[in-house]
């Protein structure tokens, strides 16, 4: 199947900012969604953010304001980034990049075409 390659993960110290990027080669978004979820040791996934080419936008509660996300297509290839700002402790967690009918406010929810293997991002107080 199709895998995004994700990069820009790291550790940065509370207040601190990471971009991340995922890239999906070989794929034409169209109308379809290309969002982020995150996972955190003992606790449930939960979704960052996921957007379309026809300009949804959908961000979690815990990161709206401080998170902003973009998205580039063309014919075969689409990317999606994840500007990440004001990092607090909390938002420790394995984050992966996600493509296809996905449903908003739900992780891993609905026809998904593609999916990462995360990238992890840590942030110390």
């Amino acid at each position: 199947r199709l895998r995004p390659v994700e990069s820009g993960g790291g550790s940065v110290q509370a207040g601190g900012s990471l971009t991340l990027t995922c890239t999906l080669s070989g794929y034409s978004l169209g109308n379809r969604y290309m969002g982020w979820y995150r996972q955190a040791p003992g606790k449930e996934c939960e979704p960052v953010s996921q957007l379309s080419a026809g300009g949804y936008e959908y961000y979690g509660a815990a990161v709206k304001g401080r998170f902003n996300s973009s998205l580039r297509t063309s014919d075969s290839e689409a990317t999606v980034t994840l500007q990440m700002d004001r990092l607090k402790p909390d938002d420790t967690a394995l984050y992966y990049c996600a493509a296809g009918w996905l449903t908003g406010g739900a992780c891993f929810a609905g026809t998904l075409d593609a999916w990462g293997q995360g990238t992890q991002v840590t942030v110390s107080s």
